[in-house]
């Protein structure tokens, strides 16, 4: 019998301990694959750009080219011509030939729009304008997919009147956005003309008629260069040399020249110059090889075109091609180079060299692929470049975006326009996790382990019997309830009751000592009238009467000290911004939280010190409080650190209170009346909302990798110093 009883404790014995390890060892693996999971998805966003040749087509004829351009499936490519002619070239199939197309007219210039526009004007030597573009149509016969292309006129085929003199167009630019339009036209006898084209339905054919409205160009430069509208129809640039006359053409009866400036690069000359994308920013290339990006700042109340970053080329720059939608581009270099940039990322993608010298540059409306012009014709390049956005740079630097002031950390992941500029700065996130983080442990670990030291060591077992299971009980409230209540309830009271509520953090504390104070000056009696270990039992009116006693008076306090209206003069007088849903809210709602974890570990590290301890230290003349300084506190110091990491991690990870009980703004800033954004919850209200395999989807998931490394970080070192603590007092 005694044999078999002891057989079987061993087999239970190892069956528990395989059982442990097991799970261990399953915990661990779970791990791992997250770990290299994150790292699987991560990944991408950090691999470099490739450009890789797949086609070659001589060119029959030697005339200049204005516009050359790819449809967005990358099969057929087109090419403008100073003579007016459109051309279409095949790069699947070239056993497939397409139909030329002529403008009829007498062309004496030329323009492209920007390349999401995909339109090109010609102007005549009578003074008109022809705008046109590359159509292309798709069937299915036989459910395969069949692109035609053909020519289309998206101002009508009859000619835009630019000069009602009949001059020769010698300059022309133009651009369209939506039912407006405005040609920028240099005539043969030096007049510089503005027009303005309003579209007009007709009512019963209803086709569009432009109507236009026409100003002279003040002050223009004997010798032009180049002419670029801006697609807003705001901005008219025009380049003599190395300077830029920027004019505002938003009203067109108040055509004014806004400034002129050098935008040439230290012993250098300026030889082509671009809109990016979205037409803020302004691409200028040298012939040093060096291309800069500029835009207006508003400096002194004053809105002046500057310099914001530079990028090396390696040689003299022929032409600049700017991507549809993204802020990269391409320039074409006088060795035969073809190098890629991105202006937020801030750095040079690929640099490849081509057979031959280089000259127009077109990317696909996807930017996967770049159709070149060179000295042995059109060649087209597969262009792998997926997430040329995100850099480290971009990730935790400062970064000067459009419309900024100045360089700043930003997090702005989506907008409604398509030449939007993603701003993916981890590190306003990542400081909101630390802010929310440390404000919920400034309320938060004071209260817990006071707590957990008085009901460890001072408090009767049977009111220990009942506290500590109803605080580890407060745990179990789910967070979207208290992040529920968080913003819906405490954010409305804390704003309509601030006075009061301060008056609650200051006078609580106060109220405590004196209740202390006074409790024992009572006599012997009257505290004899609880039991020992009961006496925090009397500081519950306390904690109400304060409570609901400030609540009352801060009406009384907001008209006394803050005129009526203490947000206005925390703003007004103070410069402090208050948003309703802030810091004090989130730390409160998710200290609240937080509080069962630290103090649950907190009280069990310090109740399981030995009793020999404490009772030795009392027999050697030692008072309850020396011994709890000096023998418990030191004993249960690595358990204690180990609750207050535990905390920290809780609050560093939390999701559903952040998002619910703050603006969810990332800002970065430590008043504790403003609001933050942190990366669980940027990444609850962001992921469903992504493109999978997307840049703004990979980043989400660099963020989770983030939070990982920082839980595990803070473990680390709570593991670390847990095991000091435990080797320097295990002596006692």
């Amino acid at each position: 019998m005694s044999f078999n009883s002891s057989a079987q404790r061993l087999i239970k014995d190892r069956l528990t301990r395989y059982s442990v390890s097991a799970g261990g060892i399953v915990v661990l693996l779970a791990l791992i694959l997250i770990f290299f999971y994150l790292l699987y998805v991560v990944a991408p966003i950090f691999y470099g750009a490739s450009l890789e040749k797949s086609k070659t087509i001589p060119l029959q004829d030697s005339s200049a080219t204005v516009a050359i351009g790819v449809e967005e499936q990358n099969e057929i490519a087109y090419r403008f011509n100073e003579d007016g002619q459109l051309s279409f070239f095949n790069l699947i199939d070239s056993q497939r030939e397409f139909q030329d197309y002529q403008v009829e007219a007498d062309i004496t210039a030329s323009d492209r729009t920007v390349p999401n526009q995909g339109l090109v004007a010609y102007g005549t030597s009578d003074g008109l304008a022809y705008i046109v573009s590359p159509k292309f149509g798709i069937s299915y016969p036989n459910d395969k997919r069949l692109i035609t292309p053909s020519i289309a006129y998206p101002m009508g085929e009859q000619a835009l009147v630019i000069d009602p003199q009949g001059q020769a167009i010698e300059q022309l630019a133009f651009e369209r956005q939506e039912e407006s339009a405005v040609v920028a036209a240099v005539t043969a006898d030096g007049r510089g003309l503005l027009v303005r084209y309003e579209a007009e339905e007709d009512m019963f054919s209803e086709s569009l008629e432009w109507l236009p409205e026409t100003a002279d160009i003040p002050s223009l430069p004997s010798n032009i260069d180049q002419i670029l509208v801006t697609p807003d129809l705001r901005r008219l640039y025009i380049r003599n040399g190395n300077q830029l006359a920027n004019y505002n053409i938003s009203d067109i009866d108040n055509v004014r020249l806004n400034s002129v400036d050098f935008i040439n690069s230290t012993d250098s000359n300026v030889t082509d110059i671009a809109l990016l994308t979205g037409a803020s920013s302004l691409i200028v290339a040298n012939d040093n090889g060096k291309v800069s990006q500029w835009f207006d700042v508003a400096k002194d109340g004053v809105r002046k075109l500057t310099q914001i970053r530079e990028f090396d080329a390696g040689a003299k720059v022929n032409e600049i091609g700017v991507e549809y939608f993204r802020k990269g581009f391409a320039v074409s270099g006088e060795d035969g180079s073809i190098t890629l940039f991105h202006t937020t990322g801030g750095g040079r993608l690929v640099r490849e060299m081509t057979d031959a010298k280089a000259f127009s540059l077109a990317f696909s409306p996807r930017a996967s692929g770049l159709l070149t012009e060179t000295e042995n014709g059109l060649e087209f390049y597969h262009v792998d470049n997926e997430h040329p956005e995100v850099t480290w740079r971009a990730l935790w630097s400062k970064i000067w975006y459009e419309g900024y002031p100045e360089p700043q950390y930003v997090w702005q992941s989506t907008s409604a326009s398509d030449d939007f500029e993603p701003k993916l700065s981890l590190v306003p996130i990542s400081f909101g996790t630390i802010k929310a983080a440390f404000y919920a442990m400034l309320f938060a670990a004071p209260i817990a382990l006071a707590g957990a030291i008085y009901t460890a060591y001072f408090m009767s077992a049977p009111l220990r019997k009942v506290v500590k299971p109803t605080v580890e009980i407060m745990e179990a409230l789910p967070t979207v309830i208290l992040g529920f209540l968080a913003g819906l309830w405490l954010a409305p009271l804390i704003e309509d009751n601030l006075p009061g509520v301060i008056a609650i953090m200051l006078l609580l504390p106060v109220g405590f000592l004196l209740t202390a104070f006074a409790w024992s000056k009572m006599p012997k009696k009257v505290r004899q009238l609880l039991p020992e270990g009961w006496d925090a039992i009397v500081l519950i009116p306390v904690v109400l009467f304060i409570g609901w006693g400030c609540i009352q008076i801060s009406p009384a306090l907001e008209q006394w000290m803050f005129d009526g209206d203490a947000r206005l003069y925390l703003t007004n007088e103070l410069g402090i911004n208050f948003d309703q849903r802030n810091s004090m809210v989130v730390g409160l709602a998710m200290g609240f939280a937080v509080i069962p974890t630290i103090f649950s570990i907190a009280e069990d590290a310090i109740f399981s010190v030995p009793k020999h301890l404490s009772n030795g230290s009392l027999a050697l003349g030692a008072t309850p409080w020396q011994t709890l300084t000096k023998v418990v506190i030191l004993t249960a110091s690595p358990g204690i650190f180990s609750a207050v990491m535990m905390g920290l991690g809780r609050a560093v990870g939390e999701t559903m209170i952040v998002l619910m009980a703050t603006g969810n703004t990332p800002v970065m800033d430590w008043s504790i009346f403003q609001g933050m954004r942190t990366l669980s919850a940027n990444i609850a209200v962001e992921m469903p909302e992504s493109e999978v395999g997307s840049s703004h989807y990979r980043v989400l998931f660099l963020a989770a990798f983030v939070l990982f490394v920082f839980t595990f970080a803070f473990n680390t070192i709570a593991e670390f110093v847990r095991q000091r603590l435990r080797d320097k007092y295990s002596s006692l």
